[in-house]
């Protein structure tokens, strides 16, 4: 988009801008697809759980604020019992974030996937009338002519009669005046609940040529790139603020790959606070996926678009990345267990040392929640007593968190080798204000499938100011070659 000076129509000061929605990636991938697989075969969709990709069974559990118990669960119910026959279960966190304790699928026997961005861009140029650019991204099909200049609007100005002004400036659905808003490239706010496509809906169906989309606060910088019906760039919060800037001066003031998707849902767990979730993150932000042409890449009945394959965001693109990596170290280790699989992804892929569990390790933890021991049972060892003393500080989980540290909180942890004999030493990057000891700081092994424990104990640092609610450190444990390392989490009280 490229503005001109402020213009006087009709008693009222407005800006005129051009659009030069420069999305050039986008339109050489729409050419070098459709070579490959044929015309019109290609479409875009906006972030959804709702993934027409092949996907693992857990996702089929809707993403949601928290998570339920697990007596209730039936998917983890179900999970649990894959992973007592050998079934590594895949699952994804939700699409609920930024806000915390959002993450679905918490149960220590999943593998709970975040999302992130990776190094692929569909830019689209905003380019003002005072020659300032603003990259943002779009999948947009559709471009207005170059060197023509447009009106700007604000859409809380474009709002109409029976609209508030907080929906209108979201863009939401018949809350704009076409007599206000056509011939005009309007801005909106990302956000309200409102999907970024049914914005732009709503801006074409007002007459609007283009659509500005710009982030609100908590988006931050995320940028995700929509196949809108009209030209349209979605900007991050800070340019958004210079666009308005532009727009109305007197009143107002991506980051390398990858980067937490601000949809992905957050920890902390909301049922074990001492078990970190989500375990990993990998990428689920602007996917090529297969998608189902029943329906339209923007779900509008509206839109008469149909396609093969489509540019996802969420969860439940991230979920799968994991899942062939599962499969591929399954089908190396067949031997190894879920617990082992999850471990050497999250510690590194080529481990050394994984931290393992067995079904009873999953049976303790449900002891500790005082689950019905026939309950208990069902999940295949019908002898299984409950352990008289349990701490979930003693759970074997590649991940260590500290959920309420008061003073001094020492967890154990064993290693098992499934690499060649030798000897791990130690290294710690402790989180800031926190004094962390390992005990021993060296371990010494013979022969693959050896298990050894240590011990590690955090407290507060004398005479720290620090007094940050969560604090991040990392553990590593390294031959020379291998290096196994796991995140330190800790919640200061």
């Amino acid at each position: 988009m490229k503005g001109r000076v402020p213009c006087h129509q009709d008693g009222k000061d407005f800006v005129r801008a051009k659009v030069e929605f420069a999305a050039t990636e986008s339109r050489y991938f729409y050419k070098g697809l459709n070579a490959a697989i044929g015309p019109n075969k290609l479409n875009y969709l906006h972030g959804t759980l709702t993934a027409m990709a092949p996907i693992p069974y857990p996702q089929l559990v809707a993403g949601g604020a928290g998570e339920i118990d697990y007596s209730i669960d039936t998917i983890a119910i179900g999970a649990l019992t894959a992973i007592r026959r050998g079934v590594s279960v895949v699952a994804s966190a939700g699409n609920d974030g930024p806000d915390a304790i959002t993450a679905s699928n918490v149960a220590p026997w999943f593998f709970t996937v975040g999302a992130s961005t990776m190094d692929r861009v569909f830019t689209s140029f905003v380019i003002l009338g005072n020659n300032k650019h603003l990259r943002g991204t779009s999948l947009s099909d559709t471009a207005l002519p170059a060197g023509k200049s447009y009106p700007l609007i604000l859409a809380a100005d474009a709002k109409a009669a029976n609209a508030t002004t907080a929906n209108a400036t979201l863009c939401g659905p018949g809350t704009l005046d076409p007599s206000k808003a056509a011939g005009k490239i309007i801005v909106c706010l990302r956000g309200g609940n409102i999907a970024r496509l049914d914005k732009g809906i709503e801006a074409a169906r007002a007459g609007a040529v283009g659509m500005i989309l710009a982030n609100d606060q908590s988006s931050g910088n995320e940028l995700i790139a929509d196949p809108h019906l009209l030209p349209a760039s979605l900007i991050n919060y800070t340019d958004g603020l210079v666009v308005i800037a532009y727009i109305i001066p007197p009143k107002l003031g991506v980051k390398p790959a990858p980067e937490m998707a601000a949809f992905s849902s957050r920890g902390p767990n909301s049922i074990d606070p001492e078990i970190l979730k989500p375990d990993i993150t990998a990428p689920g932000v602007d996917v090529l996926a297969a998608y189902s042409e029943v329906a339209s890449p923007s779900e509008s009945i509206s839109d008469a678009r149909r396609t093969a394959f489509a540019i996802i965001s969420g969860t439940s693109m991230s979920c799968p990345h994991v899942s062939g990596i599962v499969g591929l170290l399954k089908s190396q280790h067949p031997d190894w267990s879920p617990a082992a699989i999850k471990s050497a992804i999250m510690t590194t892929a080529d481990p050394g040392l994984v931290y393992d569990l067995t079904l009873n390790d999953y049976l303790d933890l449900l002891c500790h929640h005082k689950y019905n021991i026939s309950f208990i049972r069902s999940f295949g060892n019908a002898s299984y007593t409950c352990p008289e003393h349990f701490s979930v500080s003693t759970f074997n989980y590649p991940s260590i968190t500290v959920s309420k540290l008061t003073g001094s909180t020492t967890v154990i942890r064993r290693v098992k080798n499934v690499g060649s004999p030798g000897t791990y030493n130690v290294h710690v990057l402790a989180p800031s204000g926190i004094t962390v000891v390992v005990e021993p700081e060296s371990l010494s092994f013979t022969k693959t499938g050896e298990e050894k424990m240590y011990k590690v104990t955090f407290k507060p640092a004398v005479n720290s100011t620090e007094h940050k609610d969560i604090v991040f450190g990392e553990l590593i444990w390294s031959d020379g070659k291998h290096k196994v390392k796991s995140p330190l989490v800790v919640k200061h009280m």
